[in-house]
């Protein structure tokens, strides 16, 4: 399968030089003149790998904007210029990047973009099994020893977030950004009642460890 690529540098030098070869070389390429057509591009086509040219645009593709859904893990890497500054560099993975290449290297370019689609799909694992869990995100369906659990679109979202690191405590900024999609610092209980919810449902399907942890004053776990 050709991977879609979406091609966000509108300070290039060279206009349409990326553009071309990477057609050349396989991709399906999708190219945005500024930042918010880039964004409107993430949401509505869904690429599998993000070229950007500055940091910024990163950053936002990272943290999400209120109302608006895209995938916030996107590969995305980040473009520079022949002999960029180390410090650029660094503030370029500080904002989210995947990785960072010169423009002027393209078939070092064409590589990395290989080696972070690689990494990304080795990364996506389509079911997880915890515990007597097990999510299945193609199908969409929790099971618990066996027994289906019927869960909401938000309630099976959080338990798929919260299953990829079950032991790690999610704030409940980081779960309003990354499966209702809202940016910033909201005040509401959204968290807080589907946690509850899919808390509830597990245990009447039959869980016997505890699971959707609240840890006060921080967010929720998975497992203890």
């Amino acid at each position: 399968m050709r991977a879609a690529l979406l091609l966000a540098d509108p300070d290039s030098d060279h206009p349409g030089y990326l553009e071309r070869n990477l057609r050349s070389d396989g991709f399906d390429v999708v190219e945005a003149g500024w930042a918010s057509q880039a964004l409107d591009i993430a949401e509505r086509s869904r690429p599998d790998i993000v070229l950007v040219g500055e940091a910024e645009l990163c950053a936002r593709l990272r943290e999400g904007e209120p109302g608006r859904r895209w995938d916030r893990n996107i590969p995305v890497i980040v473009l520079t210029a022949a002999g960029a500054d180390p410090v650029d560099r660094v503030r370029a993975f500080e904002r989210g990047a995947d990785d960072v290449a010169e423009r002027g290297m393209y078939p070092e370019l064409v590589a990395r973009i290989h080696a972070v689609l690689r990494r990304s799909a080795v990364g996506q694992a389509d079911v997880l099994e915890v515990g007597e869990l097990v999510i299945d995100r193609r199908a969409r369906q929790v099971r618990v020893g066996g027994v289906s659990v019927s869960l909401a679109g938000r309630e099976f979202d959080l338990a798929f977030g919260l299953a990829s690191d079950p032991y790690r405590v999610f704030t409940k900024e980081e779960l309003l950004r990354d499966v209702w999609g809202y940016g910033g610092r909201l005040v509401t209980r959204t968290v807080d009642s589907h946690a509850s919810r899919l808390r509830r449902k597990l245990r009447a399907a039959g869980a016997e460890l505890p699971y959707v942890i609240n840890v006060w004053g921080r967010g929720y776990r998975l497992l203890e």
